[in-house]
């Protein structure tokens, strides 16, 4: 592969440390002066919570508890984008909060967008489709793993394809890092979460990406192995999560397994976390260094990886997924060179899917 030269942006300010997100309180003051409210878009596991005393909101401030049974939909975020315009008038927030885990904070990167750019999110579904800078957002992870608080990506699920806003104007201008949100997330939630990272790192490290983003990524790696082959430390997988992003953000693109948990996701409807476990148990032949690890890891959680999900699909189901899979050019790129369309087939994915 030719060099390659990019231009990266990273999150500009961040705060860590157990109890931190009392410090938005602060940071919203500063951005009064503006004299329009804030939207608050927070998962609704915090529907029952007081959650608008645990994220400071005002009584002038706008609410969104999230649907997270779902991986963000384009059709959702239209919805929430066309309800905070009505609710405001067309007048723009001072700023979008997004908390809770990678699809709320995926969301809330989609919102911000939608509110200053023309047009329905699945138009900006590709790399640098986006044209005007988005409003002023704020990412409050409270699960780790996804990176999405790092990431310039806010992947999202259209009627033609699961494939992210890929976009400098989709990062966040601000993200607290508060590890005490880890102590309630149920332990299948947490593992598959925090596998996303580990997945991410390992991925990064196999494809033809830069110093910079083999640096980031093994640190990453380092980390999460620590926590999850070791011993339990919320805050370091905090870390852990907001590298592998920071790495994933300066990268040319990852590698095979993503890209196939994506059709998984498309047609099975199959959260992130979980795709991408059941996708790369099934790629041994591509990350052979790396499965022990992974069986590992999942034996100390005593938590069984899915079986058999696609015993049941039709020959048609395959083909969509396939063609799913295949719209991740850049990634699948990475993993078999310039010629990949002649090696990674309809077939050879075909044979892939069946052992998942």
């Amino acid at each position: 592969m030719s060099t390659m030269f990019k231009n990266n942006k990273n999150v500009p300010n961040y705060i860590l440390g157990k109890g931190s997100v009392i410090e938005l309180k602060n940071i919203l003051s500063q951005r009064e002066l503006q004299r329009s409210p804030a939207v608050f878009l927070i998962d609704q596991f915090f529907h029952d919570k007081n959650a608008a005393k645990i994220f400071s909101v005002r009584p002038e401030d706008m609410i969104i508890f999230v649907s997270t049974e779902h991986e963000p939909k384009a059709e959702y975020i239209d919805e929430i984008t066309d309800n905070i315009k009505s609710k405001l008038k067309n007048n723009l927030p001072s700023v979008v909060i997004g908390a809770g885990g990678g699809t709320t904070m995926d969301i809330a990167k989609c919102v911000s967008i939608l509110l200053t750019n023309p047009g329905k999110a699945e138009e900006y579904q590709g790399w640098d489709l986006v044209r005007i800078p988005a409003v002023y957002k704020i990412g409050i992870p409270t699960i780790s793993g996804t990176g999405a608080e790092a990431t310039r990506t806010a992947v999202l699920t259209s009627k033609k394809a699961k494939l992210g806003m890929n976009s400098a104007y989709s990062v966040f201008d601000q993200i607290i890092l508060d590890p005490s949100f880890l102590e309630t997330v149920p332990k299948d939630q947490f593992l598959y979460t925090a596998m996303d990272c580990w997945l991410h790192d390992i991925e990064l490290l196999k494809a033809p990406n830069s110093q910079m983003t083999k640096a980031l990524a093994e640190e990453s790696l380092k980390l999460t192995r620590e926590v999850l082959l070791g011993e339990m430390d919320y805050e370091k997988l905090m870390i852990a999560s907001y590298i592998g992003g920071c790495a994933m953000a300066t990268s040319w693109g990852g590698h095979i397994c993503h890209p196939v948990s994506y059709g998984l996701s498309f047609v099975l409807g199959l959260r992130h976390g979980m795709a991408i476990c059941a996708a790369f148990n099934a790629l041994q032949e591509y990350y052979p260094e790396s499965i022990k690890e992974f069986k590992d890891i999942f034996v100390k959680f005593n938590i069984e990886l899915p079986k058999n999900l696609t015993r049941s699909l039709v020959p048609d189901k395959f083909d969509e997924m396939a063609n799913v899979i295949l719209k991740n050019e850049k990634p699948l790129q990475n993993s078999f060179g310039d010629n990949w369309r002649e090696i990674f087939t309809k077939e050879k994915i075909k044979d892939i899917l069946v052992k998942i």
